[in-house]
């Protein structure tokens, strides 16, 4: 579990997620052309619950996501 800090809406915050998740964001952010801040407050901004949950589950549906189009090529 690595913890970090990032900014939200102006705000710092921690987050604690696995070295691989982090990973996973940060090229989901670069695929997007976005930082990994902008990334983690618009997520932020539409979660539900936990933000360590919410990040996970997010970069899980890219993998998914991912997956289903690679085999459909």
């Amino acid at each position: 579990m690595h913890k970090r800090s990032v900014r939200i809406a102006g705000h710092a915050t921690s987050v604690s997620l696995e070295e691989e998740f982090w990973s996973a964001l940060k090229e989901i952010a670069k695929s997007k052309g976005q930082s990994l801040n902008a990334l983690i407050t618009e997520l932020d901004d539409s979660r539900s619950g936990n933000l360590s949950s919410s990040l996970r589950v997010y970069v899980l549906a890219c993998l998914e996501r991912h997956s289903v189009n690679e085999k459909d090529n």
